[in-house]
């Protein structure tokens, strides 16, 4: 296991920042106090350390199947509208990720990056109905000879800093890391009407193991 580089600048800050409140409590404060701000502040480093990890794992990157881009739980499986690319009828996989879940994203497919874009918004509770298209979020259209997949990252409550790797024109492996969300959010898969969903509501998926869909 090692720690994504997205936690680095906080990690530092984090451990600056508890020191100097660790060496105030401990000189100045009651030592009560002092054993409480350790407590808590060793705490926050715990659950920051835990946030960034990356663990190590093994992924089989067969064709025909779409893996799950991030760790967490199905929430959505519905069909909807999709208005910002396809603009037609899609069936809309979300996978809602917690503060306790891995939070980088993994292409779920191979082919070539098509759309890539920013949208600033609000910070709705990731599984807010309108938390998809009013929130924060990127998109990210993948393509290849058999199918065309749009996923999005979208910015919860927390969550207030979308990191998005890809480019346009960019090559997609999949299992390959394209994003990193800080702090609890979601992901919202578009699939052609006809696709196979493998997932389940209320399924907890493994980004680059658990099976989305066939195509």
């Amino acid at each position: 296991m090692k720690l994504h580089k997205e936690g680095r600048v906080t990690l530092t800050i984090e451990i600056l920042t508890f020191s100097f409140f660790n060496y105030l409590a401990y000189t100045y404060a009651h030592e009560y106090v002092a054993c409480l701000t350790s407590t808590i502040t060793l705490f926050l480093l715990i659950m920051s350390l835990n946030f960034f990890r990356i663990p190590k794992r093994e992924f089989e990157r067969k064709e025909g199947i779409v893996y799950a881009p991030c760790d967490g739980k199905v929430v959505v499986i519905e069909q909807t509208e999709e208005t910002e690319y396809y603009k037609d009828k899609r069936i809309q996989v979300s996978i809602f990720m917690s503060p306790l879940n891995v939070h980088n994203q993994v292409y779920p497919i191979s082919g070539n990056v098509k759309y890539t874009k920013y949208h600033p918004g609000k910070f709705l509770v990731a599984w807010h109905p309108k938390a998809s298209t009013d929130n924060e979020r990127s998109t990210i259209v993948v393509e290849n000879d058999k199918i065309s997949i749009l996923f999005r990252q979208i910015a919860g409550a927390v969550a207030r800093r979308i990191m998005t790797y890809s480019k346009k024109n960019d090559t997609a492996n999949v299992a390959d890391e394209f994003g990193f969300i800080k702090f609890g959010s979601r992901v919202d898969l578009f699939f052609p009407i006809g696709t196979k969903i493998n997932a389940q509501l209320e399924e907890k998926v493994i980004g680059g193991q658990s099976v989305i869909a066939n195509y």
